[in-house]
């Protein structure tokens, strides 16, 4: 992982706990214990991910957290 893919991450899930009204850390668990959304999904879509604004980042993931039955 580069440093623009980890501060990319950390963008991510800091703005997903925000979103979900949960802790950084829970939403890191969920997206590297419970699952490998953060390596197969966010790091791996990180050129066109990036690329997108905060709402749209931040939705896109919540929407794939709830697909793979991360989120209810």
């Amino acid at each position: 992982m580069t440093q623009k893919e980890l501060s990319f991450a950390i963008f991510c899930i800091e703005n997903i706990a925000e979103y979900l009204g949960l802790n950084g850390a829970e939403v890191y668990r969920l997206l590297t214990t419970n699952s490998r959304m953060l390596d197969e999904y966010i790091v791996e879509n990180y050129d066109v991910l990036h690329t997108q604004g905060k709402e749209y980042i931040v939705n896109d993931i919540v929407e794939y957290m709830k697909e793979v039955g991360l989120l209810t």
